[in-house]
């Protein structure tokens, strides 16, 4: 009867335990699928001596990533518009591939173009953007009125409080010749200047001083992590060390996004979608 007894314990907590490590998986099963409509607005604070006193508090919103197509409807990009907008941002930067195929380009932009920020709108292609169809981007992204900074940059004056501050790109790490002369060709190292690459892979090519801060996105975080702590595929040479977050080199600070959207599988685990809200601070 002894014997009896023990052989039942252990065959119900063998049962316990395959049915709690089923119910389990089937849960994180459906969890995937969940996640990326879970964004999160990630705050961070730059704090810069150099920051003009006309920018100190300025509100940047930087989102990458979007990928509209198959599976991120327009109804979601319009979401997105509607949260950045409601940080207040001053400025708002994007960090590339917007859609999954060239039939979303157009309607893609037809929300961004809603996007609000009274010192500008600026971003950069992606390498979906050019799978896609670089030329078909650009002219949406004009007519969004959202400045390309492919290779180029531009001064931002905050009215009549006076002080500059600069915002650059350079062209996609995979498709282009990325320029940084283009940025810091004019400046100097008492400048805050802001370059934007989607690849975050271009930051350990900088070899200046005069660039104080990085936006970038491309890797989405690996989308599938093990809990936060490490993904299994990252499109980098650089292991983990790019794949989300605030990044230190040798010469600047990179904050790479985990963006919005994603590529197929449309899963993410432990790597929420997140929209940045970046303030500037002098002090």
């Amino acid at each position: 009867m002894k014997c009896g007894c023990k052989t039942s314990m252990k065959k119900s907590n063998l049962t316990k335990f395959l049915w709690g490590s089923i119910s389990l998986t089937a849960l994180f099963g459906v969890y995937i699928f969940i996640e990326p409509f879970l964004v999160q607005v990630k705050e961070v604070d730059i704090v810069d001596e150099d920051i003009p006193d006309s920018f100190d508090g300025a509100r940047i919103v930087f989102m990458s990533d979007i990928h509209h197509g198959p599976y991120l409807s327009r109804n979601r990009v319009k979401g997105f518009v509607k949260k950045a907008n409601a940080l207040k941002p001053d400025i708002i930067i994007l960090g590339g591939d917007y859609v999954q195929g060239r039939r979303y380009i157009k309607p893609c932009f037809e929300e961004l173009k809603n996007l609000k920020a009274p010192l500008g709108k600026f971003g950069v292609l992606g390498n979906h953007d050019h799978w896609g169809d670089a030329d078909l981007t650009r002219r949406c992204m004009k007519d969004a009125g959202i400045t390309l900074l492919d290779n180029r940059s531009e001064w931002i004056d905050n009215g009549a409080a006076g002080g500059r501050i600069k915002i650059g790109g350079i062209g996609d790490l995979w498709h282009e010749k990325p320029d940084i002369e283009a940025t810091i060709h004019d400046v100097t190292e008492k400048d805050f200047v802001i370059l934007v690459t989607h690849n975050p892979d271009y930051a350990e090519e900088i070899k200046t001083h005069k660039i104080r801060l990085v936006l970038s996105g491309h890797t989405h975080g690996g989308q599938v992590t093990l809990f936060g702590l490490l993904a299994a595929h990252l499109p980098t040479k650089y292991g983990q060390k790019y794949r989300g977050g605030i990044v230190t080199t040798e010469y600047t600070k990179v904050i790479v996004s985990k963006g919005t959207g994603t590529i197929y599988p449309p899963v993410r685990f432990f790597c929420r979608p997140e929209i940045y809200l970046i303030r500037l601070k002098k002090y």
